[in-house]
């Protein structure tokens, strides 16, 4: 059976939502602590797929992931470039988007480039504090790239737009306070559009990330980091309007759930 490991630390609250879609899609979920992995990082060797949940990890002390991010940058990083080297599928939701930022995962190498065996690549993006300084916790749109390398977004801008033409079935909830998406460069940002980097933007850019960016994708597609969370949007009750959508768009797969089947199928070798 495909196995997923969910990493928790003091402070994430998203961890049984992550677990709760991987087992959803199909795969056997491991909740382990960080600090178990950091005394055996071997451990990490053992699944099939990764995810860092949502949450304020040791409080947002200092920066939003910056103690997760760091634990994890100077023990796990060999381990995790392995996963991904060996075609492990890792999802960072909120939180644990900018945890996956700061450690090097994302944007990560461009394509063809090896990556860095001692060190992790040098961070090149951030999330940062929202445009209007606020914690925003509401359900957003958001525009699903259809030519995004991404395996965990596959398919889900033709199948919402199927679902339920007009943009209803493309929302999201977020839940943040940093989570501007912004890069060091210009030329970052380009690079990331052009390599097909870039997975899913808001359609208002309420909190005024560059390029409207709402996810991220490594250059192999299996490296995913986003602000909103498909892992609350596993059912279609918890729509904001559920209710007024048709009878049979209720009975369907969210999008929330379509990308951890997504990550599932592409571990199994599923093509659709």
């Amino acid at each position: 059976m495909i196995r997923a490991l969910v990493i928790r630390s003091a402070g994430t609250n998203c961890d049984a939502e992550l677990c709760r879609g991987f087992a959803g899609a199909g795969a056997s979920v491991r909740l382990e602590h960080l600090d178990a992995l950091v005394r055996d990082p071997s451990r990490v060797h053992e699944f099939d797929l990764i995810g860092f949940p949502g949450g304020f990890s040791y409080g947002d002390d200092v920066a939003s992931g910056r103690i997760f991010a760091m634990k994890a940058r100077e023990r796990l990083y060999p381990v995790l470039r392995s996963a991904v080297l060996r075609g492990c599928p890792i999802i960072g939701v909120c939180n644990g988007f900018q945890v996956l930022v700061q450690i090097g995962l994302l944007p990560g190498p461009n394509a063809g480039e090896d990556w860095p065996e001692e060190y992790p690549p040098a961070q090149v993006c951030s999330l940062t504090d929202n445009k209007d300084a606020r914690f925003c916790d509401r359900w957003v749109g958001v525009k699903y790239e259809p030519q995004s390398r991404c395996v965990w977004t596959r398919g889900l801008a033709e199948a919402c737009d199927a679902i339920a033409p007009g943009g209803d079935a493309s929302m999201l909830p977020v839940a943040h306070g940093e989570g501007r998406f912004v890069t060091a460069s210009p030329s970052v940002l380009k690079a990331i559009e052009v390599g097909g980097q870039v997975a899913l933007r808001y359609t208002d850019n309420y909190n005024g990330s560059e390029g409207a960016v709402a996810g991220i994708c490594d250059a192999t597609g299996r490296v995913f980091g986003l602000m909103p969370h498909p892992d609350r949007f596993l059912d279609w009750h918890r729509h904001p309007y559920w209710t007024r959508l048709e009878a049979g768009v209720r009975g369907g797969e969210t999008p929330g759930a379509m990308m951890f089947r997504n990550a599932v199928e592409a571990v199994a070798g599923v093509t659709r």
